[in-house]
């Protein structure tokens, strides 16, 4: 039997061979059963980092498959241009199989390992749910202490909830959250071991992270929408969505600054520095999460994992939750409803914070790990002595 034939065989006509499985090593045998079949056709190769990356290779171990897996921005691109993608008998679909082995990556370096369960429980959707717990036990103890419709009339939320005590909560939150996710990283790092990088590596993985360099698609018009046109949406309701969210940590770092170094406490005229900027970024990432929700749920069944679904659209509407109580909470922080908004708020970030190493918030330091790696292997000589830049 000839390799073609073999190749025919093993895909069995199918156009989801791993359709009810979520077997890591089965998803990682179908990844290296496409790549092998990319590899030889090339028609791919200049369409976003995961090919050019791909003919390095001859052979597709674990590793590997997991680097290039997290290479995949999943545009689309490279489905709607293959010659054997579903219906045909290879049955070639790369995004949907490098989103079946990304989750992988994530639950194998998720820190502690036994929270790596949490990717095949849809993680965000327990952020939800703990979103709601959480404010509904803030929203309860406040009217236990007869506050929660007790007006402000300065907007200052340490009535309601002490500096102390927010500080201190949210600062534990966050620190292991970046802890968890620091150690996940780095085990994701040391599968990869890649060279050291050089400063130009790094300033070109950042600006790859910064710009969706790899969200513009195969000729950099977008990724593709169901009947093969191209649409920018995706990326820049991604933008909005990242930059708001930027812009809403920048008011929380600056109104920290603003309380400990200058001695200057909240709450703050809104033609300050923090409310300026936590009100443009809440705006910001309600038309990201709002665009992207709408896209998500618009979007091809063949395009990535649709297990994989419940979780994406969880954090989408999870990062919403937060952005939407924000506004609210600035619009009316000096009248009887800040102390409910306030809860709501606080609930929603804080599961936030919890849930971020175990849900969809850990595509972002593993993709950014994998356009480093990239960055790096691309300036190597390749094994025959070219070079490539």
């Amino acid at each position: 039997m000839s390799p073609l034939e073999q190749l025919v065989r093993e895909a069995q006509a199918t156009a989801d061979p791993l359709a009810g499985s979520d077997t890591p090593e089965l998803a990682e045998q179908e990844a290296s059963r496409i790549l092998h079949i990319c590899n030889a056709c090339r028609y791919c190769e200049g369409f976003c980092a995961v090919f050019p990356a791909m003919t390095r290779r001859l052979e597709f171990p674990a590793a590997d498959v997991h680097y290039l897996a997290n290479l995949c921005h999943n545009c689309g691109a490279c489905l709607h241009a293959c010659q054997y993608a579903p219906p045909h008998e290879f049955g070639v679909n790369v995004p949907r199989t490098m989103a079946r082995v990304r989750v992988q990556t994530y639950a194998r370096a998720a820190w502690p390992r036994a929270f790596g369960a949490l990717y095949a429980r849809n993680g965000s959707m327990v952020g939800l749910a703990l979103a709601g717990g959480i404010s509904l036990f803030l929203i309860l103890a406040l009217v236990l202490h007869g506050s929660l419709a007790r007006p402000s009339g300065d907007g200052d939320f340490y009535r309601v909830f002490s500096h102390g005590l927010m500080a201190g909560v949210f600062s534990v939150a966050f620190i292991g959250a970046l802890v968890a996710m620091g150690i996940g990283v780095a085990r994701f790092w040391r599968e990869l071991a890649p060279t050291a990088p050089s400063l130009r590596a790094v300033g070109d993985a950042a600006g790859a992270a910064a710009s969706l360099r790899y969200l513009g698609g195969g000729h950099g018009q977008g990724c593709n929408n169901a009947d093969d046109s191209f649409s920018l949406a995706r990326r820049r309701f991604h933008h909005a969505t990242f930059y708001g969210f930027t812009l809403c940590f920048l008011a929380t770092s600056v109104a920290t600054f603003d309380d400990y170094m200058l001695h200057l406490p909240a709450p703050y005229a809104y033609t300050s520095l923090p409310p300026l900027l936590g009100i443009a970024g809440g705006l910001l990432m309600v038309v990201g999460c709002v665009g992207l929700l709408v896209l998500n749920l618009r979007r091809p069944a063949l395009h990535g994992d649709p297990a994989q679904r419940p979780m994406d659209r969880g954090f989408i509407v999870l990062l919403l939750l937060i952005a939407t109580s924000g506004l609210a909470l600035a619009a009316w922080r000096a009248s009887a409803m800040m102390p409910t908004l306030l809860a709501l708020h606080l609930g929603a970030v804080l599961s936030l914070f919890v849930t971020m190493p175990y849900g969809k918030f850990a595509h972002a330091p593993m993709r950014v790990a994998a356009l480093l790696a990239w960055s790096i292997e691309r300036r190597l000589p390749l094994r025959l002595g070219l070079a490539e830049d």
